[in-house]
């Protein structure tokens, strides 16, 4: 590994999507929020140290150490917060895993990749902006398309989930929390075997 790993630091960066405040909890585009707030429970470690544009903490998943975060700079200024937790831990893209949403994806969806463009995600594109470069893992959480042609995709993404895509969306999040554990452990190949579809 040409990344020499301090004893203190991280190994991993875990960047969830979302925006902060209340009226977006729980909204289409916070998706990536509640998949932090479920690795999070999970080890009864809230996520909520405010440290480089983020709310963070350092948690251990599937033996290694990962800097779990959720940005608050709004999402499309994500890359901010991502390129200063990456400067501090010196951590390599390929070690930077991101979750967000994806509304080209049925509601409750995932999909796993090693890299590749935004797909028209504003979080992704500013990410890929400040890192220079799209060559990092993410995992896309599906919210569904929007209704019809002419619905505005804003509103579409800050609405909340509700009746089945509200059981959809709860089951993703877990299970997009087991992917996370598995590609700590096993590698990104494992999860995409394991979750995509």
């Amino acid at each position: 590994m040409l990344f020499q790993k301090n004893s203190g630091g991280a190994g991993w960066i875990l960047v969830c999507l979302g925006n902060p405040g209340d009226k977006y909890e729980n909204t289409r585009h916070n998706v990536g929020y509640m998949v932090a707030d479920e690795v999070a429970e999970r080890q009864n470690k809230p996520i909520q140290k405010l440290k480089f544009k983020a709310l963070t903490n350092l948690l251990t998943i599937s033996g290694e150490k990962v800097l779990v975060m959720k940005p608050i700079t709004y999402m499309n200024l994500s890359g901010e917060a991502v390129r200063q937790a990456v400067d501090f831990y010196k951590v390599p893209p390929d070690h930077v895993l991101v979750v967000s949403d994806d509304t080209a994806l049925a509601v409750g969806r995932l999909r796993i990749r090693a890299k590749g463009s935004a797909g028209g995600h504003n979080g992704l594109k500013n990410i890929i902006q400040h890192l220079g470069t799209d060559q990092f893992p993410r995992i896309r959480v599906g919210v569904g398309e929007k209704p019809h042609p002419d619905y505005d995709l804003a509103d579409w993404v800050l609405g909340k989930f509700v009746g089945e895509d509200k059981k959809a969306i709860d089951a993703a999040v877990k299970k997009a929390a087991d992917a996370i554990e598995c590609i700590l452990k096993d590698g990104l190949d494992k999860g995409m075997n394991r979750f995509n579809g």
